[in-house]
């Protein structure tokens, strides 16, 4: 019997150990909490993290054990990757953003449009309705496809009314980056810098590649078995992220 009562803890124990080498070094399930990044991301999207993308650092593990402040395969983020990062106001709360501005980058908004080292963002207005949340209350947006410096587009939603309009010129640190939310005027974000800020490469998880399911909240809860299958949102399974 005591052998047995080993042996299960004992394979249970490698399967830990499993697990988290798969979390730390591949892959990290990441689930959509807010609204911030409609209309790409949904709130009840759960994603893949590729951990590898950007190399690894002390947040590539659980509870972000403080061994080494540098970073190991370092490897560059994009302009336009939808990064999984922990945010500078704790070091340890997980946030989803898109990247907008590089090492060195000079950000502003002038009259509700961005500006990238002076350079107006290219951006298009698109015909689609989208139904846009911030919190619990629906938004009248104006969509845009943006197109940044390296050619990367992506859908942009703005307030019709009440917009951010301006802000002062951000100016992007060595070895930082300045991520923002699509959901422009429903976002926490680089532009509050005591709150976010700008995000150093330490800080990077890695590199949402894939939603691999998702529900939508407002109809159902996965507790809820028995009405899930109005939640699900089939058309979103395995759909991947530019």
């Amino acid at each position: 019997m005591k052998n047995v009562i080993y042996e299960n803890i004992k394979t249970l124990l490698y399967a830990l150990i499993i697990a988290v080498f798969i979390r730390s070094i591949f892959i990290q399930p990441f689930y959509i909490p807010s609204s911030s990044m409609e209309p790409n991301l949904l709130v009840g999207d759960r994603l893949f993290v590729t951990k590898y993308s950007y190399g690894y650092s002390k947040h590539s593990f659980p509870f972000s054990p403080n061994f080494s402040n540098e970073r190991f395969f370092s490897k560059n983020p994009n302009q336009g990757d939808l990064v999984v990062f922990k945010t500078p106001a704790d070091n340890r709360t997980d946030y989803i953003k898109r990247l907008i501005g590089m090492p060195g980058d000079e950000i502003q908004f002038k009259n509700g449009e961005i500006y990238i080292n002076d350079k107006i963002i290219l951006r298009k207005k698109v015909d689609i309705s989208y139904s846009i949340r911030c919190g619990n209350f629906s938004l009248k947006t104006n969509t845009f496809v943006e197109t940044l410096p390296n050619g990367v587009e992506h859908l942009a939603t703005y307030n019709i009314e009440n917009s951010l309009q301006n802000t002062k010129k951000f100016k992007v640190p060595e070895n930082h980056y300045f991520l923002m939310g699509d959901n422009r005027d429903c976002s926490k974000d680089s532009r509050f810098l005591e709150d976010v800020g700008y995000v150093n490469k330490i800080n990077l998880v890695g590199k949402a590649k894939i939603i691999f399911f998702s529900n939508d909240t407002i109809k159902g809860s996965l507790m809820k078995v028995w009405n899930l299958h109005k939640s699900l949102r089939f058309e979103r399974t395995f759909q991947k992220l530019k």
